[in-house]
């Protein structure tokens, strides 16, 4: 396997800025709309998908201005004695909401707010949760996952969310960090926190309500949704068999609707195969990356929505992973 360093920082930059591109609505036909940040009243709606654990499902859209970045699914689980949140939203305005929403659930304090990973969609929102005193949870890469591209997600969102919506996130770091597993008791529910190697991200952390056998997956399930590549195809396929053995029987994916277990991975794993096996084959003959990007992946393209924002993107980063093996 041909692995020089030389090529690691092209490669670094090239992938963030497809992270970058992933999320960006580029579409400037319509002008944009500024929403203030949520009181007490604004309304997020909340499904209790088990007992005691809700989901507020995002919509299958690119983050824009008009959506406040309400893309992601985003959870409570509220235990006899404390509240865990599990991912915040893309914006401080969503986040607000969201906080609005537990206020009005339970008088229970937060006592975690728990980040997936990285990806601006899933901890935009986080502001909106510092002055309830909680403790920040992430994959151990998380703070440097932030510190790297943080900056650069909100220059971005700032040009196409504008900047009432993104002056006010702050990048907030962990300071509980998982590396491996750990568990967080919120009274009479254990919840088992599990870091990942490289997979969809480089900081990717799953959920598991013991209880009710409730599985947060953050983006490494995605239903309907085109699955998004920022992290290693060969990683995330590696994860998905030791994904399958968690003992959970339902589970909330980062985008997409609630559904049975394992079986939520069935189509996810038949797409990244595909474009793994595409992406191979292209490279053995020599196509170029500009050409390979357009075909890889392409007949899965009915199966997903947003394929056509997402699907050369991901054949992007497949490609600059794969020409190296």
């Amino acid at each position: 396997m041909r692995q020089l360093l030389g090529h690691h920082l092209p490669i670094f930059v090239r992938a963030l800025s497809i992270t970058i591109a992933l999320l960006v609505n580029v579409d400037r036909s319509t002008g944009l709309t500024f929403c203030p940040r949520a009181h007490a009243d604004d309304h997020i709606s909340l499904s209790e998908v088990a007992p005691g654990v809700y989901v507020h499902s995002g919509r299958t859209e690119l983050m824009t201005a008009d959506n406040d970045g309400d893309i992601a699914n985003v959870g409570i689980i509220v235990g006899r004695d404390l509240v865990a949140v599990i991912d915040t939203g893309g914006s401080v305005r969503e986040g607000a909401r969201l906080l609005a929403a537990i206020r009005a659930l339970t008088a229970k304090p937060i006592r975690y707010v728990i980040n997936t990973h990285a990806h601006p969609d899933h901890l935009f929102g986080n502001a909106a949760f510092a002055p309830t005193g909680a403790t920040f949870v992430g994959h151990a890469n998380l703070p440097q996952a932030l510190a790297l591209r943080g900056p650069l997600y909100r220059d971005a969102f700032r040009r196409t969310m504008g900047s009432r919506l993104i002056d006010e996130v702050e990048l907030i770091a962990p300071k509980l960090t998982v590396h491996g597993e750990i568990r967080l008791d919120l009274g009479e529910r254990v919840l088992r926190l599990t870091s990942w190697r490289t997979a969809h991200s480089d900081s990717d952390l799953t959920v598991l309500d013991e209880i009710t056998g409730t599985l947060f997956a953050g983006d490494l399930v995605f239903l309907r949704h085109v699955p998004v590549l920022d992290g290693s195809l060969r990683g995330w396929l590696a994860a998905l068999d030791e994904l399958a053995k968690i003992p959970a029987r339902r589970v909330v994916p980062g985008h997409g609707p609630v559904a049975d277990w394992p079986g939520a991975l069935a189509d996810e794993r038949r797409y990244l195969q595909r474009l793994a096996q595409d992406t191979r084959s292209l490279i053995r003959q020599g196509v170029p990356l500009a050409t390979a990007v357009q075909s890889a992946g392409q007949s899965e393209g009915l199966q997903w929505q947003l394929f056509e924002e997402y699907n050369a993107r991901n054949a992007t980063a497949a490609y600059s992973e794969l020409e190296w093996e």
